[in-house]
């Protein structure tokens, strides 16, 4: 497949752009692949009216959003599929891995074939004499989760509603905290429930150059911070598609992503907002 990029709709919503993707798509178009960055939601009903126009399957990347919602509905459950990701920084750990849902049982079927070598029965249905005969009938990959792993997900799901709720918590004493601050904070007062994975902000002016002195500086003040993160279609690998994405573009020249984690204290918070304010 030919990746085509997307633009982001503004410094405000650092969101796939239905209107950029609707100048893009081609009678070549298969699918889109809205990201629900930092937990928080694209324009779904948007995006899906777009691809039932076009006849279009959308694979949501929830890998940011567990539990996060949209009018209602959890991101990752609206589209054909949903991806999440388990990695070891992300609100569900197991270390590696990740998920996927559907409730497309052609796609459920194909998934479970391709993720175990495209084999017709599983190694535990062998061993537990259900079956001693399979058959190859795709080119799959080594993508099953191990127990250990899935024991690890399982301990930690129990844990993520608290762990969001503090998380929303530390965001609202975040916007509470930069509002007389000279900076865009993307999302803000955005509703429904979200996963606050990360907390991004975009200064008003100056490039990468800049963005990175006032890092230097948060950091001298004790504070560490990210930047989530640079532009994808920058990246050596696709350079070659040569696409232009001025607001993402922008975008990656001024954000920089503050702490965030359920454990933060409104004391922590002003100390960060602090040092931003200082930093700049």
């Amino acid at each position: 497949a030919k990746p085509v990029f997307v633009d982001v709709v503004s410094e405000r919503d650092l969101h796939f752009d239905p209107k950029d993707a609707a100048r893009k798509i081609t009678s070549r178009t298969k699918a889109m692949i809205p990201m629900q960055y930092a937990g928080f939601p694209c324009d779904m009903d948007a995006i899906m009216r777009l691809a039932k126009k076009h006849g279009l399957h959308v694979v949501e990347d929830a890998c940011h959003a567990p539990l996060s919602e949209y009018k209602g509905r959890k991101l990752g459950t609206i589209g054909d599929i949903g991806c999440f990701s388990f990695f070891s920084n992300k609100n569900i750990s197991t270390g590696e891995g990740g998920m996927c849902v559907t409730d497309n049982l052609e796609i459920d079927k194909k998934l479970r074939l391709l993720r175990s070598h495209g084999m017709t029965t599983s190694s535990y249905q062998r061993a537990g004499g259900h079956s001693t005969k399979y058959d190859i009938v795709a080119l799959g990959y080594n993508f099953r989760m191990d127990d250990i792993r899935a024991n690890l997900g399982i301990a930690q799901l129990k844990k993520l509603p608290a762990d969001l709720k503090k998380r929303a918590k530390v965001r609202a004493w975040y916007e509470e905290s930069l509002k007389d601050i000279d900076v865009i904070v993307p999302f803000a007062g955005c509703e429904g429930f979200s996963s606050n994975y990360v907390f991004p902000i975009c200064l008003k002016k100056g490039d990468g150059t800049y963005r990175d002195q006032v890092r230097d500086r948060i950091h001298a003040a004790g504070v560490q911070t990210s930047f989530h993160y640079p532009p994808v279609h920058q990246f050596s690998i696709y350079k070659r598609y040569k696409a232009k994405l001025p607001v993402t573009e922008l975008v990656g020249e001024r954000l920089i992503t503050l702490p965030m984690y359920a454990k933060l204290t409104k004391a922590d918070v002003k100390t960060i907002v602090k040092a931003v304010k200082e930093s700049l």
